[in-house]
């Protein structure tokens, strides 16, 4: 699972790079994928859009088992 996850969050890097950012993945726990969002994406005021319209809409899209993605900060 957490394969197909890194795949699917390296299928949304260009698009998060273009706009100064980047995303890793941390770990994928009880069907919630943790993710960090670095660079002008950490701070970004729409940062909760691009989580949640973005990122977690198309990780829940092709695997259905998701139940959410969380940004932690470390």
């Amino acid at each position: 699972m957490e394969a197909k996850i890194k795949d699917l969050l390296n299928d949304l890097k260009p698009y998060i790079n273009q706009d100064g950012g980047d995303i890793e993945f941390i770990k994928y726990e009880d069907n919630y994928v943790f993710i960090k969002l670095t660079g002008a994406c950490a701070k970004c005021a729409n940062i909760d859009t691009t989580l949640n319209l973005g990122i977690e809409t198309y990780l829940k899209r092709e695997i259905p088992e998701i139940e959410g993605v969380i940004n932690v900060e470390l």
